[in-house]
């Protein structure tokens, strides 16, 4: 797609390199395309692979296909639950057995061209603020996310939901993460990212779906700019290598023009960390609002596909210190810069 008139001109090999990487992983590795709605140990693997063996994901949205670019808000009221954020696999890995830990190497990821942001009405940091539904529809390429003509947010894609089955039994619900991993929408999940997950059950069946074109830390509307995506990674068992909870290893940012120009911080300050959160939200969509003229929804999704959320202080009780950071580098006007 073209971009707007002031984004910086397009990497011609950086594309073709693009283009080449996911033409070989297609090539290269088998894809998964089989979906699922549930976390259940009891689901039939599509495949048992072998440790060190490499997987492409050919994954949905994470309304299933249902959104698409010419949809409108009241999509977000129809939307069946069973049917959303779905995932590819389960994948048997052999050898893998309780007390093991599965290591996922995320390789590639292949873009889209197009993501969607919703305010689902009952969900997300501020439900009780927002009890209507509203949707946002960017186009993005393989260097940015064009949020609105003067918001732009650098192209940093991941899946948000990478995990393993449970051994509780029974269907268990993909939105919330669990100690084996799941719909942990970390942002740092990136190309590079090593994902450590405590095996529970025999061949662990992993599970891979949810990706983003671009999320702020919290996610805090409870959607980030959501697009379908392939997605490549390499699976590793280590035997007896037990870990509590998921842990990972972020590579080395080469170039992160977020940081380019530094943040404008809110904060929270209170004996509760969840308000806390909300506080530094809602504060940062205040001057928002008030200093750049943004409309409060727009506002609140822009403060979860780009905004920062981080506990700043937890030692000095009572009271404790939630901060909101967003990046200047993303607005492309000063009187956004200066909010």
């Amino acid at each position: 797609m073209d971009g707007p008139s002031w984004a910086w001109p397009f990497t011609p090999w950086r594309n073709v390199a693009a283009g080449l990487s996911a033409w070989r992983s297609r090539m290269n590795f088998k894809t998964i395309h089989d979906i699922h709605h549930c976390f259940d140990h009891a689901l039939q693997p599509v495949e048992t692979i072998s440790s060190g063996d490499t997987r492409c994901f050919d994954i949905q949205d994470a309304s299933g296909g249902l959104i698409q670019k010419e949809s409108q808000a009241d999509i977000l009221t129809r939307l069946p639950h069973d049917a959303l954020n779905p995932v590819c696999g389960p994948l048997f890995i052999e050898d893998a057995d309780p007390g093991d830990v599965i290591e996922i190497e995320l390789e590639d990821f292949e873009p889209g061209a197009w993501g969607w942001t919703g305010l689902i009405p009952g969900f997300g940091l501020l439900a009780d603020d927002f009890t209507q539904p509203w949707l946002k529809i960017s186009e993005y390429d393989s260097e940015s996310v064009y949020f609105r003509d003067d918001i732009v947010i650098p192209f940093r894609p991941f899946a948000g939901t990478i995990g393993l089955a449970p051994a509780e039994p029974g269907q268990h619900s993909i939105v919330p993460p669990r100690l084996c991993g799941g719909n942990l929408d970390i942002r740092d999940l990136v190309k590079g990212s090593k994902l450590y997950l405590p095996v529970q059950v025999r061949g662990g069946l992993l599970s891979i779906g949810d990706t983003h074109a671009c999320q702020g830390d919290g996610e805090v509307c409870g959607t980030a700019v959501e697009t379908g995506m392939k997605a490549t990674a390499t699976i590793r068992l280590h035997k007896g290598d037990r870990i509590l909870a998921p842990m990972f290893d972020m590579p080395p940012v080469e170039r992160d023009q977020s940081l380019n120009e530094g943040f404008i911080v809110t904060t929270g300050v209170g004996a509760d960390l969840m308000q806390g959160a909300r506080d530094a939200v809602r504060f940062m969509m205040d001057r928002l609002v008030k200093k750049a003229g943004m409309e409060e929804e727009m506002a609140y999704a822009l403060c979860s596909v780009a905004g920062q959320l981080r506990i700043s202080e937890i030692v000095d009780q009572p009271n404790w210190v939630v901060s909101c950071y967003m990046p200047k580098a993303i607005f492309k006007s000063t009187s956004l810069k200066a909010i």
